[in-house]
């Protein structure tokens, strides 16, 4: 996705997000008793890089972020 730079990522992530929760709580109704507590259907955070990087990095992020929504996310020090 290109970004003009005018536009803050995070309001462009935070518009999509909202956008689609919306549409696919409208389209598929169960959704809405699947997800009681209003914080809709998407985690809170968000991947972006400016940079080329590789797949390695984003599968990384993406297992520790369902570690993260189940809340077996476990800090790490390296």
């Amino acid at each position: 996705m290109v970004i003009p730079p005018k536009y803050a990522v995070s309001m462009v992530v935070e518009t999509l997000k909202k956008n689609t929760s919306r549409h696919l709580s409208q389209k598929f109704r169960f959704l809405n008793q699947v997800y009681w507590d209003n914080e809709g259907i998407w985690s809170k955070g968000f991947f972006v890089s400016t940079i080329g990087i590789n797949e390695a990095i984003i599968k990384r992020y993406i297992q520790m972020q369902e570690k993260e929504d189940t809340g077996q996310a476990k800090l790490e020090f390296h």
